[in-house]
């Protein structure tokens, strides 16, 4: 099941005996949906977090799309898309508006057109190049390679100093290589399969310190299957439609052969392209036989993928975690945000109450914090955008802020590495003073701490915007 570099190579432009490919039959053969179904009741548009930065918004792509006007391949607002599926999740005709735009993206490469915003073009290429070289991604490096790229080395120096200091990001890669001749393990009740994912080792190792020590004082046994391979997050699904599969069923594949019937992952981009590799595999043939060519491994459909705030809410069980409290977080108010990829799109999560959901403020109140009603929980923050289009991302992180400062939370609470990533080092872009930022927490943090654990099992001291003194003022810390 090595991964090859097949799946990096761009297919060549769809065509016909007369010609390209229509749009609509682009969009259909990424999608498997019919765009003709879009009668443009405008959902897409007035839910999108970017459409006031987009020279076209989703509703005006999609007609584009109907009337094969190619123009739509020169647009800015193809590539500014956050991914975030609200357009998907929100669509009556269920459209995946989302697929349809990473399918304009690649097309638009194909035909040689050149990107209206080549730095995000150059970006998924860069981290594509991680994964082809490292396996995974190598987070120092990408931002590097990104910089040096745009011939601006010294870009966000500041933050890259402030992320080393704060031992987010590590000088040497890891390295994976994801493999099909995984030994069965014995049974055991315990046993979940564990898919880290990359940042966890760097950029969020708050997350990842915080989760293994939870893991254990609930009693559960994450099983991290050897040289596993980065999911390609969000660079894959809008540069490679074999990769978009290949790279997350790789892992789900191997979890398989191991004998596990569940895999989870902490980071919300891996949970989702997880999700999605598995429903593709599931439901569409021409994703299971790419897939199973590449890896030589048929799946079996065995495995189901959750996320963490699953495994914890719905297999653990809040009373399960009250009983394991020692430490209520009394005092602490909170606004729990689960960003756009836990929850949507809902034809592959299955997520209830996808635009107001409700597990993590349980969790969270199951330690003794108070969570506040507000009303941009789901809300994008803006994903790799804050690298590429640091401005365009900062507007979409004020607008999270500020609505969960004005419902009355005093901190911020994720199971997302790249939303506390973005959260907690971007304040100061989104026009906060030093003196007006306030603690992101990923929620296993607040676990290790009402459970007792100490501030240093809960990885404090990684937190960019330090959250101990708001700690110590509500008497969680002495």
């Amino acid at each position: 099941m090595a991964i090859t570099e097949t799946q990096f190579t761009a297919s060549p432009c769809h065509r016909t005996a007369s010609g390209p490919l229509s749009l609509i039959d682009v969009a259909r053969d990424a999608t498997g949906d019919n765009a003709f179904l879009c009668y443009q009741c405008v959902k897409c548009t007035s839910g999108c977090p970017m459409a006031d930065q987009f020279d076209l918004s989703p509703h005006q792509i999609m007609r584009s799309v109907q009337l094969n006007d190619i123009s739509v391949l020169d647009s800015r607002a193809i590539w500014l898309c956050v991914s975030c599926y609200t357009c998907a999740t929100r669509c009556p005709q269920k459209i995946d508006v989302t697929g349809v735009i990473d399918a304009l993206r690649i097309e638009a490469r194909r035909r040689g057109i050149k990107p209206a915003v080549p730095e995000i073009v150059s970006f998924n290429e860069t981290f594509m190049r991680s994964i082809k070289i490292f396996g995974r991604a190598y987070e120092l490096g990408l931002m590097a390679s990104y910089n040096l790229g745009l011939r601006q080395p010294f870009r966000d120096l500041k933050l890259g100093l402030r992320l080393f200091a704060k031992g987010k990001l590590s000088l040497l890669p890891h390295f994976g290589r994801a493999t099909a001749n995984a030994t069965k393990l014995p049974h055991n009740p315990k046993a979940i399969g564990y898919y880290p994912g990359c940042s966890l080792s760097s950029s969020a190792i708050e997350y990842g310190k915080s989760v293994k020590n939870i893991a254990g004082a609930l009693d559960i046994e994450l099983i991290e299957p050897k040289n596993w391979s980065c999911c390609g997050s969000g660079a894959a699904h809008s540069t490679d439609p074999k990769a978009t599969n290949v790279l997350p069923m790789s892992t789900v594949a191997t979890i398989e052969q191991m004998g596990l019937d569940t895999v989870t992952s902490p980071c919300s981009a891996c949970y989702s392209r997880l999700k999605h590799g598995e429903h593709s595999v599931t439901h569409k043939e021409k994703a299971r036989k790419e897939v199973s060519d590449e890896l030589g491994y048929e799946y079996q459909g065995t495995v189901k993928v959750e996320h963490l705030m699953d495994i914890i809410v719905d297999r653990v069980g809040l009373d399960n975690v009250g009983k394991r409290v020692t430490n209520p977080l009394k005092g602490l108010k909170v606004a729990c945000y689960y960003g756009c990829l836990i929850t949507r799109p809902t034809h592959v999560t299955g997520a209830e109450n996808p635009e107001y959901p409700q597990k993590m403020d349980r969790l969270v109140r199951a330690l003794g914090a108070e969570t506040v009603d507000w009303s941009r929980k789901t809300e994008c923050c803006g994903g790799s955008l804050a690298m590429t289009r640091t401005e365009a991302a900062a507007k979409l992180m004020r607008r999270v802020m500020d609505d969960a400062r004005a419902c009355g939370a005093e901190a911020i609470v994720t199971m997302c590495p790249i939303c506390h990533l973005n959260l907690d080092s971007r304040q100061g872009a989104m026009g906060y003073r030093e003196d007006e930022e306030i603690p992101i927490f990923q929620a296993t943090q607040l676990m290790s701490l009402a459970f007792g654990q100490g501030e240093d099992k809960a990885a404090l001291n990684n937190n960019l915007t330090d959250p101990k003194p708001y700690l110590q003022d509500k008497g969680v810390l002495d």
